[in-house]
């Protein structure tokens, strides 16, 4: 199959899923063109069979566009690629604007049948998609669409709550994690982190408001007054300021690393002890999912999808949104017994292992085929 990737770039969950999605397709040997306005994060370096074009984003000289339309721009790039590299499916990741703008390249590609697959992320359904501005076209890209993933049941029934979708039959495939990269075996030297005596943990996010970085801080704190350890802050994000103002208040900014964007982040977390991942929400929780690929139990929210990847007391720790006591006593206790966080640890690899690559991408390949079959077909 011939077919287009359209995702944010930038440091996140659905454009690290939409481009490791990407390059997998490309190594099944099918063709991949990305479309956006950037080189995707992940995508680094040569991999034959994909491919990059780029959005232009320049101002326009033309005094009415002031603000330039990116979305007609997208759409028209869209376009554009459909009908050079003759797609047979345009796959957007977020309905808006990228399940809207590949609405409008269907539209316009006359020459031949464009099929169009949107993949539901999670703040596109449960926070944009759901403000009065943007409701009716969020609503109306997504049963435009001809085929709809969500990536856990959660965001699949929050949809249907939401957005009603009576035109629409939406198909849970869950994100996935790439064992080949993420795995035990990747460790960065333990010696280079943080001294022999501390624990390590890590947290890896985009830093928004609902990431709640100021309670990662908050639990670490208690856990770093209980036992020597080391905190790694992975990302960057409006609310990084606020966690390192939260880290000094505390008196634990000495143990407290912000190391900001990395492209590769599995060595460190196969180094960790520990994730704190205490979000707001969670459609899903790629980044607890790839920890736990690498041997790093998870200390995370019971909300979303997290439930969904993360059994509680097995292979991870879940509690209440804003129980930063409760996650931090519960940490303590398992860094205190080797032998429970050895068991937790065995016990995430092998739940990462239902959610690798090899299970989860022919899944896609499988629902395109049933979108490009038309309405009607079977799975």
């Amino acid at each position: 199959m011939r077919i287009g990737i359209t995702c944010y770039p930038t440091y996140g969950g659905s454009g690290a899923v939409a481009t490791e999605l990407g390059l997998e397709l490309a190594r099944r040997g099918h063709e991949v063109h990305f479309i956006t306005y950037k080189s995707p994060f992940r995508l680094r370096g040569y991999v034959e069979r994909a491919y990059f074009h780029e959005v232009e984003t320049s101002m326009s000289r033309y005094p009415l566009f002031e603000h330039y339309p990116y979305t007609l721009a997208l759409a028209s790039r869209q376009y554009e690629v459909a009908l050079q590299e003759r797609l047979d499916v345009l796959h957007v990741h977020y309905a808006i604007p990228h399940a809207t703008t590949a609405f409008l390249a269907r539209e316009m590609l006359t020459e031949r049948k464009l099929r169009v697959v949107t993949t539901l992320h999670g703040t596109d359904i449960t926070l944009v998609g759901q403000e009065a501005s943007f409701y009716a076209i969020t609503k109306f890209s997504i049963e435009r669409s001809d085929g709809v993933t969500a990536v856990s049941e959660f965001l699949r029934e929050e949809t249907y709550r939401a957005f009603g979708c009576g035109k629409c039959e939406l198909a849970v495939i869950p994100n996935f994690v790439n064992l080949a990269e993420y795995h035990p075996g990747t460790a960065t030297p333990r010696a280079m982190l943080a001294p022999d005596d501390h624990k390590l943990l890590v947290h890896v996010s985009n830093f928004r408001e609902v990431k709640r970085v100021k309670d990662v801080i908050r639990i670490f704190a208690r856990v770093r007054r209980a036992m020597p350890a080391t905190l790694m802050m992975v990302g960057d994000g409006p609310d990084r300021q606020d966690a390192e103002n939260e880290a000094k208040e505390l008196g634990v900014a000495a143990d407290v690393r912000f190391l900001g964007r990395l492209d590769t982040v599995a060595p460190l977390l196969a180094a960790s002890d520990l994730l704190l991942l205490p979000s707001q929400t969670e459609s899903f929780g790629l980044a607890a999912l790839e920890a736990m690929a690498c041997g790093t139990p998870v200390v995370a929210s019971r909300i979303g999808g997290i439930p969904e990847v993360i059994i509680d007391g097995i292979n991870g720790i879940l509690e209440p949104p804003g129980s930063v006591e409760a996650m931090a006593r519960r940490a303590m206790a398992l860094l205190r017994d080797p032998a429970a966080h050895a068991a937790m640890r065995a016990a995430a690899i092998a739940r990462a292992g239902r959610f690798s690559a090899d299970q989860v991408v022919p899944q896609y390949e499988a629902f395109y085929e049933q979108v490009l079959r038309g309405p009607g077909a079977k799975r």
